[in-house]
């Protein structure tokens, strides 16, 4: 049996009125999508109280759930959507990249490995990028989502994903390459 059909199991077990079961699936998807719930609001608790609602709205939703779909990628488009929206409510200001640059020059810790060093250089950029763009490069890179389920998950059309991703490439590495210089210069 593969995971799909274990997942389709137990959501007919959970509408079959044993609710206690909806924490294995909370459970397996809890930190994707914190992750993605984080990346949009930039904030821990603000994407913690997203997954949480968006965990409610997906078990009050999921007899609506169409089976042919994935699970992952229905809880993710409802992670998406809430998070967006809870955004534009709080009206989240995003920090200045000024800051982040300032906040790692004052760090005493050099002996970081290349591999950290890059990953927060990364990090630092998707969280400049708009909320879409960084989810959309965090789909695709980090978890390895096909474009159409990328689709599926933000509502967008397959070309539209193509040339959001392309953009946001773009954008992520303009960002770096601002970062990147402004880090030479102060090492010189």
């Amino acid at each position: 049996m593969n995971e799909n059909e274990e997942e389709l199991i137990l959501i007919e077990t959970i509408l079959q009125g044993d609710d206690s079961v909806y924490t294995k699936l909370v459970d397996k998807y809890k930190h994707y999508a914190y992750t993605i719930a984080n990346r949009i609001m930039n904030s821990h608790e603000d994407a913690e109280e997203v997954a949480q609602d968006a965990f409610i709205k997906a078990f009050h939703g999921l007899k609506s759930f169409n089976r042919d779909s994935r699970f992952s990628t229905w809880l993710y488009r409802i992670v998406f959507n809430t998070a967006i929206s809870y955004k534009r409510k709080k009206r989240v200001r995003l920090e200045n990249i000024d800051d982040n640059i300032s906040e790692m020059s004052g760090t005493k810790d050099i002996d970081l490995t290349e591999y950290f060093d890059k990953k927060k250089f990364i990090d630092i950029a998707l969280d400049k990028m708009l909320p879409a763009d960084a989810t959309v490069i965090n789909l695709f890179y980090l978890k390895e989502f096909s474009l159409e389920e990328i689709g599926d998950i933000t509502g967008m059309k397959i070309n539209a994903v193509k040339i959001k991703l392309f953009r946001a490439r773009k954008r992520m590495a303009d960002e770096l390459r601002i970062m990147l210089k402004s880090e030479a210069t102060s090492l010189i």
